[in-house]
């Protein structure tokens, strides 16, 4: 079969809809299929070889608390055009198939059966207040075949825009490489108790909740240490100006950790500590940090609370709720029985999403789909076309002038 996977978002940038896409592909190669991953890209992608096909240049444009990093272009590249011609997939699979502009452009001239995994859930919602927006969004969701979205509260959240039948299959992750068997990081193995932070460094990942919450868990256990992995520069110089003014010690900025290296500092950690403050239709982190065996403490957002069990593999409190936070931890790191408990339970959770079973259900999802299309070439009008055309090219304008990450 021949696979084409679509996303949006910049692949040179770490991130957890480019993690999925790469993992999936993956999986479906070894399994036989001729896939590709067509995507924007800021650098050069080495990481797939031959499967990957850029397509086109992102830029990055502030979204639901995040910078998505994406093309603003209306048109879609040449050499994607060729792709689409020349491939002749059988099925095109677009994460987040409305984000502008590749995904919606790659729909635009695609043939064949379209599927859509929607992995987004925030309060915002799409833009539909506008109706040109709505007609455009709605026209491109009706090209798709089949729709997948990774969690429950994902598919709640799309379904109440563009009503239909969705498909729940997770986010997966590797057990191997995020296995217990993994190798700790040496300089943090003093006996110290590591709590863990992986996430980028934005707002809604709730990291401030986290260091106003270490200060009490430093107060009544001093022999604790915590340790922050992800990319960010902006909020990281806030941060650890925040933590030089508190005179808060034992807080280490490590930046960002390669897909090789992440799951030896999940080792290194004695808990796993994730206070996203919303907007997360998963818990991708939640899932590593189990697979490595460690327990977690986490905010009790749906996006969780869908994938773990308070009280079982985590510990679930309320967002933006410091004292709760630092409860929880300390009630946590004074238990290593429980520690290990907890662990245990979640490593075996952590089997049931390996990439392998979850790559099967996507491909048993495709071989449904193929089976009921009965798809026919389609030809849009032509002053669709042209509105659409106006419409992206007034915000590649607006975006061509201001550069929003500034």
């Amino acid at each position: 079969m021949k696979i084409a996977l679509v996303s949006p978002y910049d692949f040179a940038y770490p991130g957890g809809v480019a993690n999925h896409i790469s993992s999936l592909g993956r999986h479906l190669a070894r399994m036989g299929h001729d896939v590709k991953v067509i995507a924007p890209a800021s650098q050069v992608v080495t990481t797939l070889g031959g499967m990957f096909i850029p397509g086109g240049k992102p830029r990055p444009i502030p979204t639901s608390g995040s910078i998505a990093r994406v093309t603003i272009s209306p048109r879609l590249p040449p050499s994607i055009k060729t792709v689409l011609d020349e491939e002749k997939f059988d099925i095109i699979h677009l994460h987040e198939p409305l984000m502008p502009t590749l995904c919606i452009n790659v729909l635009r001239f695609s043939r064949t059966v379209n599927v859509g995994t929607f992995h987004a859930f925030n309060g915002r919602g799409y833009s539909l207040t506008k109706p040109l927006n709505s007609l455009l969004l709605k026209r491109w969701v009706s090209k798709l075949d089949g729709r997948i979205a990774v969690s429950k509260p994902a598919m709640e959240f799309v379904n109440k825009h563009f009503p239909g039948n969705y498909e729940i299959i997770p986010n997966g992750v590797d057990t191997e490489h995020f296995s217990p068997e993994a190798t700790p990081i040496d300089e943090f193995c003093d006996g110290k108790l590591n709590i863990l932070f992986v996430g980028r460094l934005e707002k809604r990942k709730g990291l401030d909740y986290l260091l106003k919450a270490y200060q009490l868990v430093k107060h009544d256990i001093p022999n604790s240490r915590l340790i922050i992995v992800g990319p960010g520069t902006r909020r990281r110089h806030k941060y650890e100006k925040e933590v030089k003014q508190s005179d808060l010690k034992d807080v280490v900025f490590v930046g960002y950790a390669s897909h090789r290296e992440l799951p030896r500092y999940y080792k290194t950690a004695d808990i796993c500590c994730a206070p996203a403050t919303g907007w997360e239709s998963f818990g991708i982190v939640l899932l590593e940090a189990m697979a490595v065996g460690k327990p977690v403490v986490a905010s009790n957002i749906e996006g969780y609370a869908s994938l773990v069990t308070d009280g079982a593999e985590a510990l679930l409190v309320p967002p933006k709720d410091e004292a709760r936070l630092a409860q929880a931890l300390i009630s946590l790191m004074s238990d290593e029985s429980l520690r290990q408990q907890m662990g245990a339970r979640g490593r075996l959770k952590a089997e049931e999403y390996d990439w392998e079973y979850v790559a099967q259900r996507v491909l048993n999802y495709y071989i449904t789909v193929l089976g009921e299309s009965q798809r026919e070439p389609v030809s849009f009008k032509q002053e669709l076309m042209e509105i659409l055309d106006r419409v992206f090219s007034r915000k590649a304008r607006f975006y061509g002038k201001t550069d929003p990450s500034s």
